[in-house]
């Protein structure tokens, strides 16, 4: 495959990241392990220990707009490429200037390009209930320790930041008549919830050849061979535990028993498609 087609196969690639980016779907979980606690009487816990990735302050966000603002215009009647004129150049940098303000929307009103945004999102982690520790690794990851206890008396997810217009949530607790609890863990799973995910495991597998095909498989994606910015493969634990009765779930295995309580444990690789699921009743 000649540089010049593999350019051109990557720039859609690219492109949708930025949309998926500018859409609000930029936060995705790295190697984490995670665990909610729900009791009959509607006490519960959450705990998520490990990495999420965002998108909008990573190498790959730069190689989008590098890529959006280098690409050739294309004839409207005979459909081929060509130069841009002075205005479709001007229009298309007004066009990424509005993006750009869009982002820092999303954000809070922070600007993805500060080199100072990661610590400063890290900082403003930290002061929101739950945040024990934020830590930023470089590269659009950071490490976090997050716990909270609560009743449901009202709908949960995580990750919420504050100001911030956030896409699919990893984790959503939603309170049903009757006492029932629907949970579900979109971003969890690359196929059903999380479509950056989806979309780097298959470019890996289209620009890495065997080593990140296997990310497909439930291997580790190689972005270095690739030629892609590094991003954690999606690698962790999910558990409900609980004593309220379980109505509907779709593990492997069921429920197994844990001290006098019922524990639905999923495995989440980067190949996992359907997102972890459950329906509880609790006690009248």
């Amino acid at each position: 495959m000649t540089l010049a087609f593999s350019r051109r196969l990557f720039a859609p690639a690219l492109l949708v990241a930025s949309s998926l980016t500018l859409s609000g779907c930029f936060m995705t979980p790295g190697t984490f392990d995670s665990t909610l606690d729900i009791r009959s009487d509607g006490r519960f816990s959450f705990a998520y220990d490990g990495e999420i990735f965002m998108a909008g302050l990573s190498d790959f966000a730069e190689m989008a707009a590098a890529e959006e603002a280098n690409k050739p215009c294309v004839d409207d009647e005979t459909y081929e490429e060509r130069a841009c004129t002075a205005e479709e150049l001007e229009a298309r940098k007004a066009e990424k200037a509005q993006e750009a303000r869009m982002m820092a929307m999303m954000m809070g009103g922070m600007d993805p390009d500060d080199p100072e945004a990661a610590e400063k999102i890290a900082d403003a982690l930290e002061r929101q209930a739950g945040w024990n520790s934020v830590t930023y690794l470089g590269d659009g990851l950071f490490d976090v320790d997050f716990a909270i206890t609560s009743t449901i008396s009202h709908d949960f997810a995580f990750p919420v930041l504050e100001d911030q217009t956030m896409g699919s949530a990893f984790v959503a607790v939603n309170l049903r008549d009757e006492g029932r609890v629907k949970i579900a863990a979109p971003g969890f799973a690359a196929q059903g919830g999380n479509p950056f995910q989806a979309m780097m495991g298959g470019m890996a597998g289209m620009f890495g050849g065997g080593e990140a095909g296997d990310a497909s498989e439930g291997g580790e994606a190689n972005s270095s061979a690739s030629g892609l910015p590094d991003m954690p493969p999606m690698r962790g634990t999910f558990r409900i535990i609980t004593d309220a009765a379980i109505l509907t779930n779709n593990t492997d295995e069921g429920p197994r028993k844990d001290a006098g309580l019922q524990v639905l444990e999923w495995s989440i690789e980067p190949a996992t498609a359907v997102a972890p699921t459950a329906l509880l009743k609790l006690a009248d």
